[in-house]
Parts: structure tokens; C-alpha cells; sequence
């Protein structure tokens, strides 16, 4: 069934016009990104179809490379960085609104909700500092080294210069695993203590080293794992 054929009330995008984004479902508002059909398949069915390879979870389709967007059928090349375009659009703006209203970071889920935009369905490892001032609201946030699928090197002395830069008074470290385990490894132990004494040294102090999982996250300092 071609688009057109369908009743108005039915057309994502006339169904937008008359009852708003919030009543599309995610089939239909991807249908909007998509365009037009193809293939003998209308754009609805095509956009159902890849919310079915998504296992119908947009955090799936969001962790979805590119090439296999690219390659499903009835998108290709320029849909397929549409949908990208659009899904990192969201994950800019849940980072605006968890910076928006100069909050305080006040513990490690505050921190952890900051962050998870930023580093949920990433296939590596990412390091993060969060910089505070002495009331600790953020000042910025910065990632500090990309890593492999099991580990990251974290760079204190970059850490260091940046909260100097950013006349920080304390610093929040956060890393994601992957694997869905927030458990530090011996590595991630003794990273975060090099950085710790290095803060240490300009007076400027580690709060927190926070691994970032999807659903939980471990906290240095509320598992009392060093003496931040």
C-alpha cells in the first residue's frame, strides 16, 4: 500500500500536524526522517521494519553503525544519516537539559544521569572529567581518552592541566564499561589514584571516578574503594 493510499489520519506527517510529535509512535516518527517509500514498501512499512531490526528499542537503533543502516532495505546512504543526524540531535539535547539550570552535581547519580546521554551504547571505552566549582556546579565537561572495548588509559596529567585551565575546584571522573559490569578493574584502581594525587598536589580534589553502565553504575566514593 502506497503512502497516499492510507487515510489522512494514518499519514505520519498529517497526523503530526493534527495531534502533535507525542501521538506519532517510533515507527511513524522515524517514517518522517525516512521520507518516502520504495521498493513497493511505504515509508511507514520500511521505518517498521527497521524498528524491528532495532528489536523496537531506540537505544538499539541509536547503537546501530552505520553501514547497517546503510545497507537495510529501502534506506541507504542519505536516509541512513538522516536517522543519525537525528538521534545524536536528541543525545545533544538530554546533554542540555542536564546541564541546563546551573545544577549542582550533589553525588555519583547525579553524576551518572550527566553523563549516560553521553556514554550509553557505545561499543569502547570513554574517559570523562566533569570540572566544578566550589558550589560543584559544572563548569564543563570534557572527554579525556577514547579506549578498546575493555579498557582505557586515563591521562592524568591532561586531566590535571584542564582543571587548572578551568580553575576547577574539584573534578568528577567517569568511564563507561560496555560490557554492562560497573565493577573496577585493578587498572581502573590505580588510574584513579594517580589522578587523585596529582589533583591533590594543586589543591584541586577528586570526588568521585563513577563507571557508567546503561541501568547501574559504581561509585568510588560512595563504595568507599579509595580514600577520595
Amino acid at each position: 500500500m502506497r503512502i497516499k493510499d492510507l487515510c489522512p489520519d494514518e499519514r505520519p506527517r498529517e497526523k503530526m500536524r493534527q495531534r502533535g510529535a507525542k501521538a506519532l509512535s517510533n515507527a511513524e516518527l522515524l517514517a518522517i526522517l525516512l521520507g518516502s517509500g520504495t521498493g513497493g514498501k511505504n515509508v511507514v512499512d520500511i521505518a517498521q521494519e527497521l524498528m524491528v531490526a532495532a528489536d523496537g528499542k531506540l537505544a538499539l537503533l541509536d547503537a546501530m553503525p552505520l553501514e547497517r543502516l546503510v545497507s537495510h532495505p529501502g534506506v541507504g546512504e542519505v536516509r541512513a544519516v538522516t536517522v543519525v543526524a537525528a538521534l545524536e540531535l536528541g543525545r545533544r539535547c538530554m546533554e542540555e537539559h542536564a546541564l541546563s539550570g546551573r545544577r549542582a552535581v550533589t553525588g555519583a547519580e547525579s553524576a551518572w544521569r550527566l553523563m549516560l546521554p553521553t556514554l550509553k551504547n557505545l561499543d569502547h571505552e570513554q574517559c570523562w572529567a566533569v570540572f566544578l566549582n566550589r558550589s560543584c556546579f559544572v563548569l564543563g565537561k570534557e572527554m579525556i581518552t577514547s579506549g578498546s572495548l575493555e579498557k582505557t588509559v586515563i591521562d592524568s596529567a591532561r586531566i590535571l592541566r584542564r582543571a587548572i585551565e578551568k580553575q576547577s575546584a574539584s573534578v568528577i571522573l567517569v568511564h563507561n564499561h560496555p560490557s554492562g559490569d560497573p565493577a573496577p578493574s585493578q587498572a581502573d584502581v590505580r588510574q584513579t589514584e594517580q589522578v587523585r594525587k596529582a589533583l591533590a598536589a594543586v589543591e584541586i580534589r577528586l570526588l568521585d571516578h563513577v563507571i557508567v553502565c546503561e541501568d547501574c553504575f559504581y561509585s568510588f566514593s560512595e563504595e568507599k574503594t579509595l580514600y577520595l
